[in-house]
């Protein structure tokens, strides 16, 4: 009798495993969903920095982990961009987002930023980046947790679009961007993010 008892709790302790295995190979969650018009004033204005708009406080997800590297490993995992255009300026001028994290804290330089790459039409522009290759990575003490985000807007070849002579091919512009944080040896889900696709089917 006791055999048997010990053969199921096997049985019941193997198919938890595998159940939690299943679900850690889809282990994602979204750091930011914003939507928001940018216009030159804006750039202008925005403090402490120029051309950023500044993603903080109940903009962020309540629920993302203070410490990225461990139960689940997001510091080594991927991101998944999502930039949907929705307003641009007519002319096709190519412009990028530079998009960065910002810890509670840092070593170095203290922040670290990946981008979106330079687009020039509207539309939905998407990506899978790795987290431990992106621009001062290391930088960040991914154990400390995210503190806020900082988009800025440029051109193509680094320069913030409020220090073009042309700002009108830049602003207004308005924006959906999503981050999506996925874990170490994990892949992008999109199902997992169901108001991605209701806007995709709009």
């Amino acid at each position: 009798m006791m055999h048997g008892m010990n053969s199921r709790n096997l049985i019941a302790s193997l198919l938890l495993l595998l159940a939690t295995a299943s679900l850690g190979r889809a282990d994602q969650f979204v750091l930011f969903d914003v939507t928001f018009t940018f216009t030159q004033e804006d750039a202008l204005n925005s403090k402490p920095n120029q051309s950023h708009y500044y993603v903080r406080g109940d903009m962020l997800n309540p629920l993302r982990p203070k410490d990225w590297t461990a139960p689940v490993d997001y510091r080594n995992g991927t991101v998944h961009l999502r930039l949907e255009v929705l307003e641009k300026p007519a002319g096709d001028q190519p412009t990028s987002w530079s998009v960065c994290y910002i810890p509670y804290k840092g070593q170095n330089h203290g922040y670290g930023c990946i981008g979106t790459g330079a687009y020039a039409t509207a539309g939905v522009h998407e990506k899978d980046l790795s987290m431990t290759t992106f621009w001062q990575n290391n930088d960040i003490l991914w154990d400390q947790g995210i503190k806020e985000m900082h988009l800025v807007i440029k051109d193509d070849h680094n320069l913030h679009a409020h220090k073009r002579p042309d700002p009108e091919k830049f602003f207004p512009t308005k924006v959906r961007m999503t981050l999506i944080q996925v874990s170490k040896g994990a892949k992008y889900d999109p199902a997992q993010v169901p108001e991605l696709q209701a806007a995709k089917q709009k």
